[in-house]
């Protein structure tokens, strides 16, 4: 008897040589490229939605006093209290993001060892120090 195609065993076939069926490194075809196999670090909507809600909260809080100068000595608390809400909204959104790997423009990415650019954080300073004392100066303004 003879030995068919399914009497042999694959111990007894003889691999295929480089050039015999394209599996050489010449016939490879295109370069494969690189895939990163970690997902992309970005913020996840349970993450924005308190900071994005607390933002309107404290903002339509902030504002309506200041629009409308209510007659009471309540607008001034009110408004206190909607930049107190707002300041605390941006802080969350801030660290959020630094979680995630963003950072501020100008500033060196977390966890490298360069070091901020000292007039890069004096204008940041600068702006937010300037932003808070306008804020609370129209608030005061409301007494």
């Amino acid at each position: 008897m003879e030995a068919g195609p399914r009497d042999s065993s694959p111990a007894d076939a003889e691999p295929p040589g480089p050039g015999a069926m394209g599996g050489g490194p010449l016939d490879a075809g295109p370069p494969v490229e690189p895939h990163e196999l970690r997902p992309q670090r970005k913020l996840r909507l349970w993450q924005l939605a308190p900071i994005v809600v607390l933002g309107a909260l404290g903002s339509l809080m902030f504002a309506f006093p200041l629009a409308f100068e209510p007659g009471g000595s309540s607008g001034a608390v009110v408004s206190m209290l909607g930049l107190l809400l707002c300041g605390c909204a941006a802080g969350w959104g801030v660290m959020a993001a630094r979680r995630v790997g963003h950072t501020w423009p100008g500033l060196p990415a977390r966890g490298s060892d360069r070091r901020p650019d000292w007039r890069v954080v004096a204008l940041y300073t600068l702006v937010v120090c300037t932003l808070v004392v306008l804020a609370v100066w129209r608030v005061a303004r409301l007494r």
